[in-house]
């Protein structure tokens, strides 16, 4: 045994210690203790203790020799508890303690659930039971034909089209993303001047389905701008003779506050149309088509008048705040099939018909139409030839070189003409389709004919599509065209 086996032997057995074994002699603890060394230093040999017998045969009283004692291992010394201060001392006091030994990793994380496929939604469609042809079997006979059970399974699940995404046409995608990216700038105290990315509406009154959607061009949506085209569609009226408004207003891209003037435009114009819905619908029934154009341009007039003074309460130039204005007029008569168009600016007015568009804007006359010649006496020179004639025709035989004096001069610029006003009444036919656009609408419908050609395949002849289809047909993008989209469609059935 090692030194510090024995001392811890000597220590836990000490000889003073009284022995609690058995009294039997050579079978005490110490014996044994004696014997120990002895049995590990050499061979075995007889021992001292045993006498030899004289005679075989007599009984002797033999000790035997007591086996040697097995190295006892030391008892295993008790280690302190860990402190668990000390074993979490890397961790928050308010986060949770791992459960189980610090030396073994913590159990795997549970595996994250597996989304299960999309799967395409469908509806069940029942199936007519085939009618059997007596003529076209000879050996047919009713009573061969078995009769279709009643519990049999005659459905079948038919796949639901899925809405159209926006997608782009022309050789390559625009620049801009498709989505928003930037939100406008907000003020406290001016949170109802707030306008929405995207505004999207739809009805149905007699004959024709209504459609629209104005949406924040690419580059507004880049750059946080807000939209600067304006919606609006009201009712007015009940019954046969309810009246339908769309009004459809684009602001300058120059002024900062041309999406109120748009806004305000909007408004403006359907207060002056619902005050005088009732005449305006009995117009429109009754086909007198030289009162609704004198009484339209008259509300039209009247909203641009309160632009310039809106504009002047705001401190800002006439042209500063405002906006194209364009209107559709439906009624709500199934029997009526007149649909009236008006408005002053830019824009669209497309009839696709038979699978084909028809630009119906409006014609505008040309400016020599309107202008008349110049006034002698108010700044225009009188022409030479006649600067020699008197007002009888006569002509002057002499010239006395009398200096004319100068006309009046003029120090500003003549402001242009007011933009005209643009009105159209058309008899629509089953199966057409009419289109108001917004000058971002209106130009790559023209300039772009891969945009209309698509437009037209996926309406032509087609039932008007729900909400978010004619939303992704709007917002189909071409490259070079960025600004706010309008479009109002109304199909007839």
């Amino acid at each position: 045994m090692t030194q510090q086996g024995d001392n811890w032997w000597d220590k836990l057995y000490d000889e003073s210690a009284p022995d609690t074994a058995s009294t039997v002699p050579g079978e005490s603890l110490d014996d044994h203790f004696a014997t120990a060394p002895r049995a590990t230093t050499g061979p075995p040999g007889p021992s001292p203790d045993l006498k030899p017998a004289a005679d075989p045969g007599a009984a002797t009283d033999l000790v035997p020799e007591a086996a040697p004692v097995a190295e006892a291992d030391p008892a295993p010394v008790e280690q302190p508890a860990p402190d668990p201060r000390a074993v979490l001392s890397d961790r928050a006091p308010w986060e949770t303690p791992e459960h189980g030994p610090r030396s073994f990793p913590g159990p795997p994380p549970p595996p994250a659930p597996v989304a299960p496929p999309a799967e395409t939604p469908t509806v069940q469609v029942q199936m007519p039971v085939p009618e059997p042809q007596a003529d076209a079997d000879p050996e047919y006979s009713p009573e061969s034909t078995p009769e279709p059970r009643p519990d049999a399974d005659l459905t079948v699940q038919v796949p639901v089209p899925r809405p159209r995404a926006a997608g782009f046409v022309g050789s390559r995608p625009p620049t801009y993303e498709a989505e928003p990216t930037a939100l406008p700038v907000a003020r406290p105290g001016e949170l109802a001047e707030l306008v929405a990315d995207t505004v999207l509406d739809g009805a149905r009154y007699g004959t024709c389905t209504l459609r629209a959607a104005s949406v924040r061009g690419d580059s507004a949506r880049y750059r946080g701008e807000p939209r600067r085209d304006a919606l609006l569609t009201a009712r007015f009226g009940h019954d046969e003779a309810a009246l339908v408004l769309v009004a459809v207003a684009a602001g300058s891209r120059a002024a900062e506050d041309a999406h109120l003037a748009a806004a305000d435009a909007c408004q403006w114009i359907a207060e002056a149309v619902g005050r005088s819905h009732a005449r305006l619908s009995e117009d429109i029934r009754t086909g007198r088509r030289g009162d609704l154009k004198s009484g339209l341009h008259r509300l039209t007039d009247r909203t641009y008048g309160k632009l310039r003074a809106r504009a002047t309460d705001r401190g800002l130039a006439p042209d500063e705040y405002t906006a194209t204005l364009r209107c559709l007029l439906v009624p709500a008569d199934p029997e009526c099939r007149t649909r009236v168009f008006f408005g002053i600016g830019g824009g669209g007015l497309f009839r696709l018909r038979e699978g084909s568009w028809q630009d119906i804007e409006p014609l505008l006359p040309e400016p020599a139409a309107v202008t008349g010649a110049p006034v002698v006496g108010f700044g225009s020179p009188p022409s030479p030839q006649d600067a020699d004639e008197t007002e009888e025709g006569d002509r002057l035989t002499m010239n006395l070189g009398v200096t004319t004096p100068p006309g009046p001069l003029v120090e500003e610029p003549v402001p242009p003409p007011a933009e005209p006003f643009r009105f159209r009444a058309s008899v629509a036919r089953p199966g057409d389709t009419l289109l108001l656009a917004s000058p971002g609408l209106a130009e790559p419908m023209r300039g772009e004919p891969a945009l209309a050609r698509e437009l037209a395949t996926r309406w032509a002849g087609q039932e008007a599509p729900g909400l978010a289809a004619f939303l992704a047909d709007t917002q189909l993008r071409v490259t070079g065209y960025a600004d706010d989209r309008t479009g109002v469609a109304v199909w007839e059935a």
